[in-house]
This record gives structure tokens, sequence and C-alpha cells, in this order.
């Protein structure tokens, strides 16, 4: 596939024009991804709605900011309930009382069970830390660190049922220094997060990108094992 297609306002069904794409976003803790979110569609370059804001913590600061920007905010307390099952319907409930086009995982901190993420196939969407198939699970700074890579960065991907193992998106990189430690390498990734992470989010409300099994699909080509890379894709504009 040809990454350069990609460049910004190429995209051609309705929901490029008039149609806003609805989004909930799924957030426990600061948000900075979520900011983005808020930013993008705000100066018009998402086109797309905030729906909702909902977060398992009642402290989360995400919560402030989607409220800074007049968006409705949810918290379901997941320690209220006494099965990871009775949580997820009852958050699947809720978010589908906005009915949403698609679902954004923004530093949620939940494992989510098969039957949630069955229910959201193919419009769940989450950014993870690494260089998927790379470190998924936890700590993928510190293990990139230890492994004496020479990059690392984050990838966004489709949910599915295998932890971190959805079909790739897009990605980006970063070098990692030798006087980079696990802090100073997440705040090089977070940058890039704020990204390429509402990029990916446009391309589906264009209409360009979707799951089809379990393949990322974008402008009717299937995307390769770690989706597009991004630092090329800039490289070309």
């Amino acid at each position: 596939m040809q990454a350069a297609s990609t460049g910004i306002g190429t995209g051609t069904n309705a929901n490029a024009s008039t149609n806003k794409c609805k989004l909930v976003i799924l957030i426990s803790g600061g948000g900075s991804n979520l900011q983005s979110f808020i930013d993008n569609s705000i100066n018009g370059t998402l086109n797309a709605e905030i729906a909702a804001v909902i977060s398992n913590k009642a402290d989360a600061y995400g919560l402030q900011r989607a409220s800074n920007a007049g968006i409705a905010t949810d918290v379901i307390d997941h320690t209220e309930f006494d099965s990871r099952e009775a949580f997820d319907e009852t958050l699947k409930q809720h978010i589908e009382s906005y009915a949403p086009d698609l679902v954004i995982l923004a530093g949620f901190m939940r494992i989510l069970s098969s039957d949630f993420v069955q229910h959201f196939h193919g419009r769940l969407l989450n950014i993870h830390p690494s260089l998927l198939p790379k470190y998924p699970g936890l700590n993928t700074h510190q293990r990139a660190l230890d492994a004496g890579d020479s990059e690392t960065g984050a990838t966004v991907h489709f949910v599915t049922e295998e932890l971190d193992g959805g079909p790739a998106i897009i990605q980006a990189s970063v070098s990692i220094s030798t006087d980079d430690d696990a802090s100073s390498l997440a705040e090089k990734v977070l940058q890039h997060e704020h990204v390429i992470y509402p990029e990916a989010a446009r391309w589906f409300a264009e209409g360009r990108l979707k799951l089809d099994g379990n393949h990322a699909i974008f402008d009717n080509e299937k995307l390769p094992v770690t989706g597009i890379q991004f630092n090329q894709l800039e490289n070309q504009k």
C-alpha cells in the first residue's frame, strides 16, 4: 500500500463531510490522550463528536478535562461489582446509551471480557506503548531498555480478545538514547501517541478504516502486521 495516500482531507464518505462520527472514550487516569481527541475535534481535524467520557475511577483527572470541554461524563467504579463480567455488562449498557460509532480506550486500565470485546467488534480501538507485537502488557519501556532495543514507540490497534493482540493500524517509533530511562521514554512516546491516535480515529470516521475478520483494512487494502508506519508517512509529506 502507499502510505502517502493517508494525507489529510482525502476521505470521501458522508462522515467526512457532514455527519460526525460519535465517540465514547474510556479512561482511568489523567486523560492526556483524551485531550488530544478533544483538541482535534474542536479544531476540525477529527470530524467527530465526543458523546461521553466514562471512567472506572472517580478521581481520574480526565473527567475534569471532559467537563471543561462540556462533554458528558460517567463514573462506573469497578470495585462495586462482584465480577469482571458484571462490571463489563454495566459499562456496555452505559456506552450503548450514547449510540457511539467508535469506542476509544484512552488509558483505560481494565482487561475487558470476551463478551464485551465481541459486542464492540470492529468499533473498539486502543493505543499501546510499544511497537507491537513486541511487549504486550505492562512495563513496556523498561522491557525495551532491558532488551537493549534501539527504538520503541506506540501502536494504535483494533481491540480483540487477545490482550494487545488486535490488528495494528498505525505505529510511531522513537529512538532510545543511552541516557534514556523508562520515564523519559514514556514522555517521548506519549507525544507521538497524541498524534497517531486521533489520526487512526479520523480514518475510521472517514470510512477508510475497518476491521475485517482479524485484519485491519485501510483504503480497501490489508495492513501489514505492524500497521502504517507514521514516521515513514511523515517523511513522504
